[in-house]
């Protein structure tokens, strides 16, 4: 028989210090010879990211050497920074951002010595290729060496002696994924300008490879100021295939005879936002067939394109959440996940459709007592439009609530803003829904997976949109009786963490509040910012300074004399992308203000946290913060935190 207890007081076995030690990030993986690699991100070790290998027979081991952390910082974001070639590993190590090389050894050797290839300068790499013929990488290089805005183009850098390196492509503020067609004589690749950033508007180019190694006319293949290319990649028999969202959506073509030609078009994402370099979508397993994955209504599917007769048939897979797909041969290497597992390296043999599980995230086994199963919802917002989100109810076999108790919401505020949620499996959402608490994760307009127009619903609506969706998200399950209407709190990390700071000034729907490196000022934001978000607000807000008004308008820390609820910030101390003196301005002012207020600072953290220790306080102090202000006890004790003004 369930015990009764009230809402956020349930004892759950999902903890904090469970989260930290048991989980991990594992990012693509991909073949080299008979073997299987991916990368992994451990809390564990400080956020540190390694390159994992698989022979054949499963014996798994670390390739990276202790003390190197493979991780690019390019774009601030970083992404794909490594390439294997004639059992060598070329990488960027994160300390000090030079590429280096490394002999692969022996599996289950000690790992070999990694030594630098590139010199000691401000320069940092991502994205490479090897262009063997001319015994080198081709990668995106972003020069730091010159006071003001960093300087980004393509470069050819000898595998032999990394300081020899050849300018390919300048001009454009951003490139990226170079590609080199099958037999070596042309390169594509992606490039746009300021103020638009990639899924706005980029371009495909395409360049024959002259004999001195540089490149000849370059040829526009498709995009512009209005149009989002992702993923060039080249067919095995030649062929440029790349992502287009011209139709609306993101949809796949191929270059023929000088024309695009689209593949299967559908209201459908075959492509998604560009934060990162690497990101992928799909692979051949033949000159005549792709393996693509897509998003729609919600879910990804992973399906067998036949290039001659354009059928693409989906494999029928448990897993919801499908990411960078990796064809090799009849063998096909994604991260995947769904609401019930979490992510894992899988692959799927196409001669029998079979799977096999390469490595987890999480070791995990959770009874399905306490864990909580989301339910896709659709709610009415602003302008008769709908907007979307997922809705998890609490969940504990242990306990049950008091008659008549509604249980508090968190309305969580996903970054970018320019992304999405999914229904993945996440322990740190039931880390909340386990204690008693209700989940809506918002897909605001202006998310991803939804085509151009629901993505373009923010342009000049940030801080309006966004706030309104999760507002009227959190109002729909109060009228459903869902919730209780006087325990509602939003949360959200960077873009996230500004929308519930506009969340909380602007409205007054909810009763607390928890930022994550969140943005207060815009207006500092637009002055204190790395070059690849320097002009992101220009589409989302109005360009600076003529639209000044706009940026004062929707500043949270000029409204702070309309916050009237709780406030909890986070901050990493080495944020480039929102640095922290946008959270402490927002603490001071709340402060003086007389409401709860408190604010953890972590030594050493980034824009987004990445060592356990810090994670693991992060979730407890939030937790601690809302026990205190909803007037609940926790079920087992945590590191208290200071709150300014509590009781005041």
């Amino acid at each position: 028989m369930p015990a009764t207890a009230s809402y956020g007081s349930w004892k759950s076995p999902i903890t904090s210090e469970l989260i930290v030690s048991k989980n991990i990030s594992l990012g693509g993986a991909f073949t080299a010879g008979d073997d299987v690699f991916w990368t992994e991100s451990r809390p564990a070790e400080k956020g540190r990211n390694v390159l994992v290998r698989r022979t054949p027979d499963g014996y798994t081991s670390d390739v990276t050497p202790p003390g190197f952390n493979v991780r690019s910082t390019v774009h601030e974001y970083g992404g794909r920074c490594l390439v294997i070639h004639e059992g060598k590993v070329y990488f960027s190590n994160f300390a000090d951002q030079r590429l280096y090389v490394q002999i692969l050894g022996r599996p289950g050797g000690p790992a070999p010595e990694a030594l630098p290839l590139t010199p000691e300068i401000a320069w940092r790499y991502a994205d490479p290729v090897v262009d063997h013929a001319r015994g080198r990488l081709i990668c995106v290089r972003e020069d730091h060496t010159q006071p003001g805005e960093a300087v980004n183009c393509l470069v050819g850098i000898s595998l032999q002696d990394g300081a020899q390196q050849k300018i390919l492509a300048s001009g454009y503020n951003f490139y990226s994924t170079p590609r080199l067609s099958p037999d070596g004589t042309h390169l594509a690749w992606l490039s746009w300008n300021h103020p638009n950033m990639p899924w706005d508007g980029s371009e495909l180019w395409l360049a024959p490879i002259l004999a001195d190694g540089s490149l000849g006319e370059a040829q526009l293949v498709a995009g512009g100021l209005e149009e989002s290319i992702f993923q060039p990649e080249w067919s095995p028999d030649g062929v440029l295939y790349f992502v287009s969202d011209r139709s609306g959506w993101w949809n796949l073509y191929r270059w023929v005879d000088g024309k695009s030609e689209a593949l299967c078009p559908m209201e459908a994402e075959f492509g998604g936002p560009q934060w990162s370099f690497g990101a992928a979508t799909y692979g051949f397993a033949s000159a005549g067939k792709m393996i693509c994955s897509y998003e729609q209504n919600g879910e990804t599917h992973l399906a067998d394109l036949d290039l001659s007769t354009l059928v693409l048939a989906p494999f029928d897979l448990p897993y919801t959440d499908i990411y960078r797909p990796f064809v090799s041969g009849q063998k096909v290497y994604f991260t995947g996940g769904s609401s019930v597992q979490s992510f894992c390296v899988v692959c799927l043999d196409l001669a029998t459709n079979q799977t096999e599980v390469l490595r987890r995230s999480s070791d995990l086994v959770i009874n399905t007592g306490y864990l909580s199963i989301p339910e896709l919802l659709e709610f009415p917002t602003e302008n008769s439009l709908t907007a979307y989100g997922y809705y998890y109810a609490p969940k504990n076999q242990d306990y049950a609530p008091p008659a008549g108790e509604l249980p508090p919401l968190l309305v969580l505020s996903h970054g970018g803003p320019t992304g999405a949620t999914s229904a993945g499996f996440s322990l740190g959402i039931q880390y909340w829904t386990s204690r008693g608490f209700a989940i809506l994760d918002v897909n605001y307009g202006g998310s991803t997976g939804y085509g151009r127009l629901y993505r373009q619903r923010l342009n000049g609506n940030w801080g309006v949109v966004d706030v309104d969706d999760c507002c009227n998200g959190a109002l729909y399950l109060a009228r459903q009786g869902k919730v209780d209407p006087q325990r509602l709190a939003i949360r959200g990390g960077s873009a996230g963490g500004y929308t519930t700071l506009c969340a909380l000034a602007l409205r007054q729907v909810f009763k607390a509040g928890a930022s994550h490196f969140g943005i207060g000022d815009l207006t500092t934001f637009v002055y204190d910012t790395h070059k690849f978000e320097s002009r992101y607000l220009d589409r989302l807000v109005g360009p600076y300074p003529e639209r000044k008004d706009l940026y004062y308008e929707r500043s949270a820390i000029n409204y702070v004399d309309q916050i009237s609820c709780p406030l909890i910030l986070f901050q990493g101390l080495e944020d480039k992308v929102v640095p922290p003196s946008q959270s402490q301005a927002m603490f001071d002012a709340v402060k003086a203000k007389g409401l709860p207020v408190a604010y953890l600072a972590f030594e050493g953290e980034q824009h987004g946290f990445r060592k356990a220790e810090n994670i693991q306080r992060a979730l407890d102090a939030e937790l601690y913060f809302y026990g205190k202000v909803f007037g609940f006890e926790l079920a087992e004790p945590v590191e208290p935190v200071q709150i300014e003004n509590l009781g005041g």
